[in-house]
């Protein structure tokens, strides 16, 4: 049975992907910051499913938290055969509204973590031949809107690079791109969530669904929903100086800075 370690599990998106997988059979690592509920995550799903769920409660906005999941992702005699890189967050407010301090922060959560975590995974990985990292992104990352879309450009970026770096080893990486999702992220940065239409909200469990097909397929990056798709596919034709001020009204209106 392989084993997939994921980050932000016990909510949203990485949630998702736990049921989805340990649906699959496959033995899971569940990361987060709260272990009350990372345990009650563990014993619903090995009690539904029969798998493994071992549970490491770490803040990966600390020192200690991305050391603690980076030793485990280099644990040669219990590998990591999928990392799921999901933790992350917004804050609430334009550039110079929030604190420097909660802008480092994501950045912390958002680049640092994920560039170490991905490192310590694929080294192994690509010792054994095989295995496979998902780092979740976001549509903000195509189009230009302050910290946090450019945080998550710097994801696609990076895990379009690391893949290509990485062809021909057996390791396989993506950036998930979704759009809206019906989570705890809007609640906890304390955004409204009303005025977002109907139509632009996307179920996590189809997400992940999609998601795992487009790495099965070899796909770099994946926006896992024909409507996003579309979307993107006029942000590429729109010029830049426009999409600025057209991001910038629907970034105050709809989403985290």
């Amino acid at each position: 049975m392989t084993t997939a370690l994921i980050t932000g599990s016990t909510a949203g998106i990485g949630a998702a992907f736990a049921r989805r997988l340990a649906a699959q059979g496959h033995n899971l690592v569940l990361v987060a910051r709260d272990t009350k509920r990372l345990g009650q995550q563990a014993t619903e799903l090995h009690d539904r499913h029969g798998i493994e769920a071992e549970v490491l409660a770490a803040d990966l906005s600390t020192e200690e938290g991305i050391a603690a999941v980076e030793q485990r992702l280099d644990d040669r005699t219990h590998p990591v055969d999928l990392l799921v890189n999901n933790a992350g967050f917004g804050n609430k407010g334009r550039y110079l509204e929030v604190s420097m301090a909660d802008e480092l922060t994501m950045l912390k959560v958002h680049i640092e973590a994920v560039l170490r975590l991905t490192s310590a995974a694929t080294g192994s990985m690509r010792s054994r031949g095989r295995g496979g990292v998902i780092n979740v992104a976001s549509v903000a990352a195509f189009v230009p809107r302050g910290t946090y879309g450019a945080s998550k450009a710097w994801v696609v970026q990076f895990t379009q690079g690391a893949a290509r770096d990485l062809a021909g080893s057996g390791v396989r990486l993506m950036a998930l791109c979704p759009g809206f999702v019906r989570t705890e992220f809007h609640q906890r940065a304390g955004m409204g969530t009303d005025n977002i239409p109907g139509w632009m909200w996307l179920d996590a469990d189809k997400l992940v669904a999609a998601a795992l097909a487009d790495l099965a397929r070899g796909r770099t990056v994946s926006i896992p929903d024909p409507r996003y798709k579309a979307l993107m596919g006029v942000v590429k034709l729109t010029p830049r100086g426009l999409l600025g001020g057209m991001s910038s009204r629907t970034g105050r209106k709809y989403g985290p800075q």
